[in-house]
């Protein structure tokens, strides 16, 4: 569709960014914050570990200042679960809360909202030596959790968000060092998605404890939602892409929003005895969860053809990234897609595919959107006079904004863009050298050098689309 006349973004737009607990604070068993799951986890090999992260915890004065600076309205962050309950369960270490207390209370000084993450990839790991999401009792425990940081943060945090990524969780767990098969397990399929039940009944049961606790709180999903085109327009193409579409999205946005399963993806699980079992009270509880909005991360589209019957017996299945899939057998078989440039790292970079993705979540959900992540992970370098010449990631974010807007026009209801991340931080796969932030910190894989903060060329741009409004999108 092409515009006439754009429309404006909204005047109460929620420009921002976001980052996780684990990825940046550190501090990682100070004050006594029990161990997650990422702390005990081998990390990739040439990879530092969590123990200092870029020090947000000691310097999130700081962080915030210049998030200020930049003009932020919003700020994503997630809360530690170990942190504020190192056991998982049980006594609330009062160290913790006072720290995410001051954090919030340092946002809302500087004008800027919190946007809290409940759960980012970060299991205590009592927890996880108990099952973790595999026992039926981390419906409770996080049901706990939430209780906990509503009681102590609702006064404040007026906007909330789930899971981050629950269907990355599930689909590519092991990637990301955060799936707990137990030993023995002989129907993975079934094991992995009675898993994602328990997220689910988890997540709808904490929207609902939201709004009876918080009544002028909301509270929505935080999904990675990548739309699927089919390689080609031959028709079982198209079914492929409705199926990978169905596992991969709307499986996870249809039990938020309504409450149901998806038919596609309940079929699949059906036919290969992977059902998941239901509780008393399930069904209830997934019918009252009722979002006040859709968080979503967007990094890229995916592309896929079919995967016929033959194939099936011999299909390679499985993840090769957070962003790739190669397929599942009989259902679909990813591809690359001819027509798209990759980063550095190897992600699909695909702006015009972005307002494709909002507009289909729009039209099947209607409800206001924000964007939780979205960006470019690259070989950052700090120059002699301290500066970060990062011109590929203004362009990135550029032709981005330029979607969303095109989407607003389009007629979608965005809240905000909070793109990853405010500040570098220590990525899942590959560590500091992959770099997300408009702010720079000095340090290297294992030196952790100055840890100072610089000012990215980003850093500068973004402060002047912030201040526009979205409508300079220019060079400096």
């Amino acid at each position: 569709m092409l515009h006439k006349t754009l429309k404006l973004f909204p005047r109460d737009f929620l420009w921002g960014a976001s980052t996780s607990a684990y990825q940046v604070e550190g501090a990682n068993l100070e004050d006594g914050k029990g161990p997650s799951c990422q702390d005990v986890k081998e990390v990739p090999r040439d990879t530092s570990d969590l123990t200092v992260c870029v020090d947000h915890y000691h310097r999130y004065k700081e962080d915030i200042a210049l998030m200020a600076e930049m003009g932020f309205k919003v700020y994503r962050f997630s809360i530690s679960w170990s942190r504020i309950i190192p056991g998982g369960t049980g006594e609330v270490n009062l160290k913790g809360i006072e720290f995410y207390s001051n954090l919030i209370d340092e946002c809302l000084k500087h004008n800027i909202e919190p946007l809290v993450t409940m759960f980012h990839f970060d299991m205590p790991a009592a927890l996880d030596k108990r099952g973790s999401w595999s026992n039926r009792e981390s419906v409770d425990w996080f049901l706990n959790f939430a209780k906990v940081m509503f009681e102590n943060f609702g006064d404040r945090v007026k906007s909330w968000l789930t899971i981050n990524e629950q269907n990355i969780l599930t689909l590519v767990g092991p990637v990301i060092g955060t799936l707990t098969i137990p030993e023995g397990t002989e129907n993975e399929l079934k094991e992995i998605y009675q898993q994602n039940h328990h997220m689910l009944v988890a997540q709808a049961k904490a929207m609902a404890l939201c709004h009876e606790m918080l009544p002028d709180a909301k509270i929505g999903p935080a999904p990675n939602i990548s739309l699927v085109y089919p390689e080609s327009c031959k028709p079982e193409d198209v079914i492929a892409a409705q199926n990978f579409n169905a596992i991969r999205n709307w499986l996870y946005l249809d039990m938020a929003v309504y409450g149901i399963y998806n038919n596609i993806v309940w079929s699949w699980l059906e036919e290969h005895d992977a059902a998941p079992d239901f509780a008393e009270g399930d069904a209830e509880a997934l019918k009252s969860g009722h979002p006040d909005f859709i968080g979503f991360n967007y990094y890229n589209t995916a592309t896929c053809k079919s995967d016929d019957e033959d194939a099936a017996k011999t299909a390679e299945t499985g993840a090769f990234s957070q962003q790739e899939n190669k397929g599942e057998a009989g259902l679909f078989k990813g591809v690359k897609n001819p027509h798209l440039p990759a980063t550095e790292f190897g992600w699909e970079i695909d702006p015009t595919g972005f307002r494709a993705t909002i507009r289909e979540m729009y039209s099947r959900y209607h409800l206001p959107m924000i964007v939780t992540e979205n960006g470019l992970g690259a070989y950052d370098k700090l120059t002699e006079d301290g500066r970060v010449h990062d011109s590929y990631r203004i362009e990135y974010l550029r032709k981005h904004i330029e979607q969303i807007r095109l989407a607003v026009s389009d007629g979608c209801e965005m809240m905000g863009y909070c793109p990853w991340s405010a500040i570098d931080l220590i990525s899942t796969h590959e560590g500091i050298v992959k770099r997300y932030g408009f702010i720079y910190v000095d340090r290297d894989e294992f030196d952790l050098k100055t840890l100072d903060r610089y000012r990215k060329d980003s850093f500068y741009w973004y402060k002047k689309v912030i201040a526009s409004n979205g409508t300079d999108l220019t060079d400096n």
